[in-house]
């Protein structure tokens, strides 16, 4: 009985009979596995433990507040928006820039009361004005060509455009190269120019084809059709239809460049637009009454032609693409590939032996 009592217990560990040990790790209270996991998450940062891209470690951080920092200090200094418009006298183009900008920015209305005289030769002006709308501050520059392709003879008439547009090139060039630069470079660089082609219905004249061959290489050319109101909406389409066939027979590459599309978002977009283009426009600063409200248009024996209206113009696509979705890539392209390319060309000029 001694010897019995001396015996250990079944099932408490008797080296005499085999014990059925289970492969799971021993149960650790709730309190011990919390213990272990702080000690574990002191022992190394969190920020260097592996996770899935993407994930939130640190929960909210407030990245979005960027663009409101950008906002507010785009609204403070301002930005400079540089436009060129090229084509024959009488074919509206003040008339269209005060309404692309819904004031009075041309160089007719900066002079009340004198004669406009067409020069004999291509004279460039230019007029700065500063245009403010909910807070944000615009300095707009807008230069005219009178002259341009009104002469008997137009030989090299895009000579003093050209020259004008590699003029403010090499101005941000100069000033960019000093030593000491200025914490804003001025920025009077062509961003844009709007080439108006008579509303004839034919093919392109050869002036045309030259001045877009020549000026598309050095600046973005968006062509438009100008008064548009005087072709039928067969001719228009007929004439559009023809003007795009002679820039593919030409090569010639208008805005917006279709190698300069990033995404295929970008890409989608530029390839609704350079379906429409060029843009069949009508200019008008003027006001009438149209069902009870207020309307910028033309006044015909007719009807009125509301400038606004996509049924009656393409005017609205032309104020969205350098305007509301396209002036900052109008930019851009300006600064990344135009002036780019002018910039090499210089400095390999200048490092050139003799």
């Amino acid at each position: 009985v001694r010897a019995h009592r001396l015996c250990p217990p079944r099932g408490a560990g008797s080296s005499l009979e085999p014990e059925e040990r289970s492969m799971e790790p021993p149960a650790v209270p709730e309190e011990q596995e919390e213990e272990e996991e702080e000690e574990e998450e002191g022992a190394a940062p969190l920020s260097m433990a592996p996770g899935p891209v993407g994930c939130q470690l640190f929960g909210y951080v407030g990245i979005e507040a960027v663009l409101d920092q950008m906002k507010i200090k785009t609204m403070k200094t301002g930005f400079e928006f540089n436009i060129m418009v090229v084509g024959q006298s009488g074919l509206g183009k003040s008339t269209m820039v005060n309404t692309l900008f819904k004031s009075k920015v041309s160089r007719k209305s900066s002079q009340p009361g004198q004669e406009e005289r067409i020069p004999k030769t291509v004279q460039l002006q230019s007029i700065t004005h500063i245009i403010q709308e909910k807070g944000v501050k615009m300095k707009l520059t807008v230069t005219d060509t009178p002259g341009f392709g009104d002469q008997i003879n137009n030989d090299n008439c895009w000579d003093p455009i050209i020259k004008y547009i590699n003029e403010q090139y090499e101005r941000y060039l100069r000033e960019e190269i000093l030593i000491t630069r200025k914490r804003k470079i001025p920025d009077t660089r062509v961003h844009g120019c709007v080439y108006f082609v008579p509303p004839t219905g034919h093919w392109l004249r050869p002036l045309d084809l030259e001045f877009m061959r020549r000026l598309s290489k050095i600046v973005n050319v968006v062509p438009v059709i100008a008064k548009a109101d005087t072709l039928t909406l067969e001719e228009r389409a007929e004439f559009k239809q023809r003007i795009q066939e002679d820039l593919k027979t030409h090569a010639i590459s208008v805005y917006p460049q279709e190698d300069f599309d990033q995404d295929p978002e970008d890409r989608a977009l530029n390839n609704r637009i350079r379906e429409k283009i060029p843009f069949a426009v009508v200019g008008a600063d003027q006001e009438h009454q149209v069902n009870g409200k207020r309307v910028l248009g033309r006044k015909t024996k007719w009807g009125i032609i509301e400038v606004e209206n996509p049924a009656h113009c393409e005017f609205p696509l032309l104020q969205d693409l350098l305007i509301r979705s396209h002036l900052q890539d109008l930019k851009d392209i300006t600064h990344n590939v135009h002036y780019e390319s002018y910039r090499v060309r210089r400095l390999n000029e200048s490092n050139r032996p003799g």
